[in-house]
């Protein structure tokens, strides 16, 4: 009896003990209040607050049992990864466009069910989220897209003009290809945040992967290549593409593109094709972005159902 009552003293003092060893974030856990979100309506930014802050900004805080050894080290992990990879105390340094797609990645992450994580929820209930509060947010960022007319004319040269010009190649060393023209479009989308049409091109690798439902993951060799133009809206509100704005391209090869969750990323913008990123690790926005979607090969492009596809 002794015994057993020295071992549950001793593994309460070790439990004890171990509450003196804490992740620098709760040693700095003072909540910084972030201000509420310029130009967000009030309905929208609460959404994001009771959903989002406290892993997405400095406006943290920790509950009585995030507190707790080794619980909290876990909680701090996740609040790392959540700033790095949005952060929403940046807000007030940001330009409008990037405001936009921040809200726009958080958008990806409710509608794909990884943010708020289940996890979290769990502890922390009124962060859950129900339709009605996504249908806000997508509401919100379609307005704001449509409010803002692309003042452009409708214009294809951009996508058609590279076969009479030199393209410099991605930073990362990926070469352009100017015959995904002639790919397949295998699927289509439109950004809320930005005010885009887009249309995605898959390789004929691509489009047997689809044909026999083989995308989860994408066979090496598959290309997309997602172009995008201006969304334009006409007086009797048909909307149509307008000036063309950019083509970016995802190339699958897993020992290649290791480093790079298998994939290869690369984009062009505007009529001169002029490559994006100043340094080879621009594509870290890439995988960035596309994380939400790990569970599905780094892919946000459902393709068509269409079942002979690659006979066409």
């Amino acid at each position: 009896m002794k015994l057993k009552f020295k071992i549950v003293i001793g593994i309460l003092s070790l439990v004890l003990l171990a509450q003196l060893i804490r992740p620098e974030e709760l040693h700095s856990a003072k909540a910084q209040q972030v201000k509420r979100l310029a130009g967000v309506p009030e309905e929208v930014a609460k959404v994001l607050e009771t959903s989002c802050f406290d892993c997405h900004s400095s406006q943290t805080s920790w509950l009585w049992f995030d507190r707790l050894t080794p619980v909290n080290f876990l909680v701090a992990s996740h609040i790392r990864d959540g700033r790095k990879a949005l952060d929403f105390s940046q807000w007030d340094s940001l330009a409008t466009p990037k405001r936009n797609a921040m809200l726009y990645f958080a958008l990806n992450g409710m509608l794909s069910k990884e943010m708020p994580l289940s996890s979290y929820t769990a502890l922390h209930p009124a962060a859950k989220l129900d339709q009605n509060d996504i249908d806000l947010l997508r509401a919100y960022l379609l307005n704001t897209a449509l409010s803002k007319p692309a003042s452009t004319k409708s214009n294809s040269k951009g996508a058609a003009q590279s076969s009479v010009m030199e393209v410099k190649r991605s930073p990362n060393g990926i070469a352009y290809l100017p015959n995904y023209r002639n790919w397949k479009a295998i699927s289509t989308t439109e950004r809320f945040d930005n005010g885009t049409i887009r249309i995605i091109f898959g390789n004929p690798v691509a489009v047997k992967a689809i044909h026999e439902g083989k995308t989860n993951p994408w066979p090496d060799g598959t290309i997309f290549a997602k172009t995008a133009w201006k969304q334009e809206q006409g007086k009797d509100g048909s909307v149509y593409a307008g000036q063309f704005v950019q083509v970016e391209f995802m190339i699958k090869d897993v020992k290649q593109y290791a480093g790079t969750k298998g994939w290869g990323w690369a984009r062009w913008k505007g009529e001169n094709l002029l490559p994006y990123g100043k340094t080879v690790k621009f594509d870290s926005e890439c995988i960035s972005c596309h994380r939400p979607e790990r569970d599905h090969d780094y892919v946000f492009t459902t393709p068509f159902d269409i079942k002979d596809l690659n006979k066409k």
